[in-house]
């Protein structure tokens, strides 16, 4: 059951603590206590990543949606899969490593299979090659998703697929996103993937400090600005010799 609603205030300095949390079992214990008011806090916050995330995805698909298998990595409790769901994607599994969070997300109904993985001391519980589209929305940052952990969502996308993320782009996040985008650019220029966007949103969600406010680039009216990502994923190059 939901606590009763926090004003904006409370949100933010709610959601600043989970910011500042950068121990991973830390950050999971927060998200497990977080769960029952985690869509109520962030309509507050007025974050919009799962929206815009989908849409840019839903807009670069190259088949129908129909037809699609996602996978929705740290899914928390559906937001970015009622998203998807209006878009007409329909055949989806998600993954999440709050198990209070996963409790959440099932009781949507929107996903055809749900796992707990805790993605980067774990794998992906999915083969490789086979999901025709990848996200990742608001788990890339200290304490959540490590960076290193990107060529695992390569690694279970099928060829031509894409993939999804996204990151916050306030001061206390720009080491992690700098990081983030070497490694994404790291696996392009290997010939993993090829970038298809890159759309910073300077009105990400509302800033949980004055500090973070004013030193986020491009922000205004007390937004911190965020990143979506999307790639997609390279045909294989056979081998030479081969006779393919």
């Amino acid at each position: 059951m939901a606590s009763p609603r926090r004003t904006l205030s409370q949100t933010q300095e709610w959601i600043g603590t989970s910011h500042r949390i950068s121990e991973l079992s830390q950050k999971i214990h927060f998200y497990d206590q977080w769960a029952s008011d985690y869509d109520q806090d962030v309509g507050i916050l007025d974050y919009q990543a799962p929206r815009l995330a989908v849409d840019c995805l839903a807009s670069a698909f190259p088949s129908p949606p129909q037809e699609a298998l996602l996978l929705d990595v740290a899914c928390g409790t559906g937001l970015v899969a009622v998203e998807l769901q209006r878009h007409g994607f329909c055949n989806i599994h998600g993954v999440e490593a709050s198990k209070n969070m996963l409790e959440l997300a099932k009781r949507r109904g929107l996903y055809q299979q749900l796992s707990l993985c805790i993605l980067g001391p774990q794998p992906l519980p999915a083969p490789s090659d086979h999901y025709d589209a990848v996200t990742v929305v608001g788990a890339l940052s200290d304490g959540q998703i490590p960076y290193t952990a990107v060529p695992e969502l390569l690694r279970v996308t099928k060829s031509g697929g894409l993939v999804c993320l996204t990151t916050r782009a306030n001061p206390s996040n720009l080491p992690y996103k700098e990081a983030l985008e070497a490694e994404l650019d790291r696996l392009e220029q290997a010939g993993g993937w090829k970038r298809v966007l890159v759309h910073i949103v300077h009105q990400w969600e509302r800033a949980t400090s004055e500090q973070e406010a004013a030193g986020s680039a491009g922000s205004n009216q007390g937004f911190i600005p965020g990143i979506i990502y999307l790639y997609q994923k390279q045909e294989a190059t056979p081998a030479k010799g081969t006779g393919v």
